[in-house]
């Protein structure tokens, strides 16, 4: 009886440790995103075939073409300096181990979008559904779709300062 219970331990301690490592999958991608990190940003899809779905952003079969809109985007400068900032919160994860090396999440996130060119606010929110494979040993998204709820676009009152953070100097 003793083996059995050590056993069934043993598995739900492994799976809480994989619910938490897909976890830090998840927001180390977010933080790619505000960091302005490209790389990481890649890095977070499996290496072939990621299934891409970012609604009116585009669908993609993998990850390199959005990883490149993503740098287009977030790298963009104008006079030196940065005119995209974004903040991207998820939370209520519900993460389902499926099988050995597989797993799927549902997240919803909020997100502030401040853009110098069209000097706008942007507020919105929505659900990313998404799948999980183990890759050379780590946790990777093999499929995510973002499908938005709301948003609010904005203009940014008279006067506004935007000042950047540390990470410009890192994204460059």
């Amino acid at each position: 009886m003793t083996d059995i219970m050590d056993s069934d331990l043993a598995r739900r301690v492994e799976r809480l440790e994989q619910v938490e490592a897909i976890k830090a999958l998840k927001h180390g991608y977010w933080r790619a995103c505000d960091a302005k990190d490209p790389k990481a940003f890649r890095d977070s899809f499996v290496r072939e075939g990621a299934r891409i779905d970012y609604g009116r952003l585009g669908a993609f079969d993998d990850a390199a073409p959005m990883a490149e809109i993503f740098a287009r985007v977030a790298l963009h400068r104008v006079d030196g300096g940065h005119v995209i900032f974004d903040m991207h919160h998820g939370a209520h994860p519900e993460i389902t181990v499926t099988g050995p090396g597989t797993a799927t999440g549902r997240w919803t996130l909020r997100f502030r979008q401040v853009n110098l060119i069209d000097n706008t606010e942007k507020l919105m929110t929505g659900e990313y559904d998404d799948e999980y494979v183990i890759e050379d040993g780590r946790w990777k998204m093999s499929k995510c779709r973002f499908t938005e709820t709301w948003a609010m676009v904005r203009p940014l009152p008279e006067g506004t300062a935007v000042t950047p953070g540390e990470f410009a100097a890192v994204a460059e």
